[in-house]
């Protein structure tokens, strides 16, 4: 069985790419690869629900989710949330900036100066 971070982002990306559709778990299910149960659907998506990831609202007997925040949204979020922990913030986004491709470097570079 694939580990619940596994299915959380699998989760995530299907309801990003369904843009700003609602989706029960029964249809999560249906369209994502992996074999699931339907429980252990609903049950990530309760999870993410509660972790401020996904909104939920009423839907015949269940509900039906969509995300909370976009793609890029989340992943700036998440990266704002992880320097919080860091006690040298400078050091970490200069390990960050290392590991990026010149590409990205660049795209932040040009970014920064229109600041």
């Amino acid at each position: 069985m694939a580990r619940p971070a596994t299915i959380e982002n699998a989760v995530m990306e299907l309801l990003w790419d369904e843009g700003e559709g609602w989706l029960t778990p029964g249809e999560v299910r249906a369209r994502l690869a992996q074999d699931l149960a339907q429980t252990t659907v609903a049950t990530v998506m309760v999870r993410l629900w509660r972790k401020g990831r996904l909104q939920r609202r009423p839907r015949g007997k269940g509900y039906e989710y969509r995300p909370t925040l976009g793609r890029e949204e989340y992943a700036a979020a998440r990266m704002s949330e992880i320097l919080e922990v860091v006690s040298d913030r400078t050091v970490a986004l200069h390990r960050f900036l290392e590991l990026l491709p010149e590409g990205d470097r660049e795209g932040l570079r040009e970014l920064l100066e229109e600041e």
